[in-house]
């Protein structure tokens, strides 16, 4: 393939792309609401995990000292 039709070609797609790119657009949303929901995840996260722990410490009566 020559290199100007290499280059019209790129060209033409490159155009295409940026087109693309400005028509979709994501909603923005502020900054507070994506901390707050990202807090419920890593606290509802915290709340599953806690069900492999165990459910009461050790008493201090447990442990002898030499």
């Amino acid at each position: 393939m020559h290199a100007d039709v290499h280059h019209l070609l790129h060209t033409a797609r490159a155009s295409e792309l940026r087109y693309e790119a400005t028509t979709f657009r994501l909603p923005r949303t502020s900054l507070r609401s994506r901390v707050g929901w990202t807090l419920v995840e890593v606290g509802l996260r915290l709340t599953q995990s806690r069900d492999t722990a165990p459910p009461t410490a050790p008493r201090a009566g447990a442990f002898r000292t030499a």
